[in-house]
């Protein structure tokens, strides 16, 4: 493997990890190739909701743990944001762990002074704060899509194709969702407004984008599940959004 990339931060949010979903593989790959002064992990890393139903807890699983415990090590700072498929760990918010700290939000200050509110985002969501039952129900038939999507990829592997979203897909298609991320996105803009800064960082909905919204720069930076995405901040301030998949893929022909 070539020498990792360095940058200033970087944002990762909804890996899933104890998921079956979750693509772990080229999150690690991610992970080995990129090094960084802070690292955010913008909430739901591990998926409890899943280990509830299902006890699914590979190898590659403890090994993105680990790569994590080994930035933190190698000091890089962690900061771990809990989301709602991890909100058990909310308990531990005002702790630090070493080189780990444990926050409900945090204000991070780029190298060229924007200020960026850091959430997991699931606050704005109605449906999570409002009703537990179709939370959860939402969450069922999206593990049927992408249990739909594994199908789908392993046969377009089969023929050398690469890889490619269905879920990612059908909420472009769908007006419902179309509107429902819309939405999303503006409430977490004027949360950054009240809260008097440049721009907000996020998660939750797997929908990864940088774009300006109301003078505000919304940044989501997508998920390990459906599009294998983070949100880099370069040495200068600049921010970048990374879609990893078509690179891992390359990393493994």
């Amino acid at each position: 493997m070539s020498k990792p990339t360095k940058v200033r931060s970087i944002f990762i949010s909804d890996t899933h990890l104890g998921f079956r979903g979750c693509q772990a593989d080229a999150l690690l790959h991610f992970l080995h190739s990129v090094e960084a002064e802070y690292l955010f992990l913008v909430g739901d890393i591990v998926d409890f909701w899943s280990l509830k139903k299902v006890r699914y807890w590979p190898q590659k699983h403890t090994n993105v743990l680990r790569s994590i415990l080994g930035k933190a090590k190698h000091n890089t700072k962690v900061i771990y944001i809990p989301g709602n498929h991890d909100e058990v760990m909310r308990q531990y918010i005002g702790l630090h762990f070493g080189n780990i700290e444990v926050h409900r939000d945090y204000i991070h200050e780029t190298f060229d002074g924007k200020r960026l509110l850091v959430l997991h985002g699931d606050e704005l969501d109605l449906i999570v704060k409002n009703n537990r039952f179709l939370s959860k129900l939402g969450s069922r038939a999206y593990d049927l899509l992408l249990g739909l999507n594994h199908w789908v990829n392993k046969y377009r592997r089969y023929f050398n194709f690469s890889y490619w979203s269905l879920a990612k897909y059908l909420k472009h298609k769908v007006k419902n969702a179309v509107d429902y991320i819309s939405s999303y996105e503006k409430a977490l803009a004027r949360v950054a407004k009240e809260r008097n800064v440049e721009g907000v960082v996020c998660g939750h909905i797997h929908h990864a984008e940088i774009r300006e919204i109301d003078g505000v720069l919304y940044c989501n930076d997508g998920d390990w599940v459906e599009s294998c995405t983070s949100i880099v901040e370069h040495k200068d301030g600049r921010l970048e959004l990374l879609h990893w998949a078509s690179r891992f893929e390359r990393s493994t022909l």
